[in-house]
């Protein structure tokens, strides 16, 4: 799919408890919250796992990144439905085999409250 200004793309996922404990053992964060589950049995996912889904899109399109900005918003925990939507802002031939991407996003869960914002740019090799 070519890519242009305006497109809009979307992604979802469920986070689970055994996300949350993969992602403990890969990136050592093993913040109590992470590891021992709140009163109703759920586990905080952490702020970099729940900014793979815009990081997935990038690489859905061979993005390599160069600066990536994340606001986290409000916390995301296991059984959220994170909702995904990336907005390309740029788009345009840097060189002969190189485009400039920029996208900015928003992901919000399930009850439509906003937990991540942010922006991306980087180029895409062809």
């Amino acid at each position: 799919m070519q890519l242009k200004v305006g497109d809009i793309i979307t992604f979802e996922r469920t986070f689970t408890k055994r996300d949350v404990e993969l992602f403990t053992e890969i990136s050592g964060d093993e913040g109590i919250h992470h590891i021992t589950p709140d009163e109703q049995g759920r586990f905080v996912v952490q702020g970099l796992l729940t900014a793979t889904l815009p990081t997935k899109v990038g690489g859905d399109h061979n993005v390599l990144a160069r600066t990536m900005n994340f606001e986290f918003l409000r916390p995301v925990f296991t059984g959220d439905t994170i909702f995904c939507e990336v907005t390309i802002d740029k788009y345009e031939e840097q060189d002969h085999n190189r485009m400039a991407i920029a996208a900015s996003f928003l992901c919000m869960n399930q009850n439509e409250k906003q937990v991540l914002s942010g922006n991306f740019a980087g180029v895409i090799l062809s």
